[in-house]
């Protein structure tokens, strides 16, 4: 489907910006990818890797819808990746991360609309489903945001869907990294934040194909969530360093002691397909039908229990340290 498109990244000079685009050029053959980002430094370098004559490299932020309304036109495909993620970094500028995760978002949709993209995906996180932290707070109204621009639309083309996933394995700012560089370092032990703790594991190249394939499925207003298997983050850390002792250093600014991706006051609304769940809009859509229990691909879904909450604590699936060692290798970290 993106063949002889033009696909726009907001965020495009990140971990996951610069796989997609690797992904969009090997595999499929854009009319132009757009990296937009504010970095000067990181689009040079990525000038470098991707130098085809398909790409194109906006600096901006999303907090230009101006800006964005420029470098959107004559685009068929958004990605919206660009936020400002650190949770702690959040909790101490909670201005910040308004203005880039909300009104960024505002700014995304308008400028969607006002060059009648034709459909829009924005990444979402684990921390938008009942938040306890500014950052989960700022990406749970950017989703209710991008699923009521559906309704926004009026006689727009452009539809949006949401993808949710949790914790990226080998990201920037991630805990496999920082334990291999405290490993690297000869520390006397790993830090665990709390003994109980557990993330759900996702590779980055997963995190791409699901929201290509989001694009695939959306009719507009999805979430989309993907059934992934949970870590321990003491069995993590046993399999990075057998040798080295743990020690509980407690839970960070705004951290969960879980993740959940489907909550369970959203279990009316939750579908599940054979390797996801789609979180059905909350609002009715006045312009078009309002069943999202067969995609545009034509795979279905049942709804879940009443109360049912996906949840990395409570997941069905974990990993022991010998397929985390796997996992992470697949994963290249």
């Amino acid at each position: 489907m993106f063949e002889d498109k033009s696909i726009l990244i907001t965020g495009g000079t990140g971990s996951f910006g610069q796989l997609m685009v690797s992904t969009l050029l090997e595999h499929h053959k854009p009319r132009r990818v757009i990296v937009y980002s504010r970095d000067e430094l990181k689009q040079f370098e990525m000038q470098q890797r991707f130098a085809t004559d398909c790409m194109r490299y906006f600096l901006g932020d999303v907090r230009d819808r101006e800006r964005l309304q420029q470098a959107m036109q004559g685009v068929d495909y958004v990605i919206h990746a660009a936020a400002l993620k650190q949770v702690p970094a959040a909790e101490y500028n909670p201005t910040e991360c308004i203005k880039t995760n909300v009104h960024g978002a505002e700014n995304v949709i308008q400028a969607a609309l006002q060059n009648d993209v034709s459909r829009v995906v924005a990444l979402s996180t684990d921390k938008a489903a009942n938040p306890i932290n500014l950052y989960g707070a700022t990406k749970l109204a950017s989703d209710k945001l991008f699923v009521a621009a559906n309704n926004m639309a009026g006689g727009h083309p452009t539809r949006f869907s949401v993808v949710r996933y949790g914790n990226v394995v080998g990201s920037r700012g991630s805990v496999v990294p920082f334990f291999r560089r405290l490993i690297t370092e000869g520390a006397d032990h790993l830090p665990i934040t709390h003994e109980d703790m557990t993330r759900f594991w996702i590779t980055l190249q997963e995190g791409v194909d699901l929201v290509i394939s989001a694009f695939r499925r959306m009719h507009g207003g999805e979430i989309y969530v993907p059934k992934l298997p949970s870590v321990r983050i003491t069995d993590l850390a046993s399999a990075l360093a057998p040798d080295l002792p743990q020690r509980i250093v407690g839970i960070r600014p705004g951290e969960k002691l879980h993740e959940i991706m489907c909550p369970a006051d959203d279990s009316h609304l939750t579908l599940e397909f054979e390797d996801h769940f789609v979180i059905r809009p909350t609002i009715t859509f006045t312009s078009r039908n309002n069943h999202f229990d067969t995609n545009s691909l034509g795979e279905t879904g049942e709804p879940v229990e009443i109360g049912f909450e996906y949840n990395s604590g409570s997941n069905d699936r974990f990993l022991d340290e010998q397929e985390i060692l796997e996992f992470n290798k697949r994963a290249g970290v």
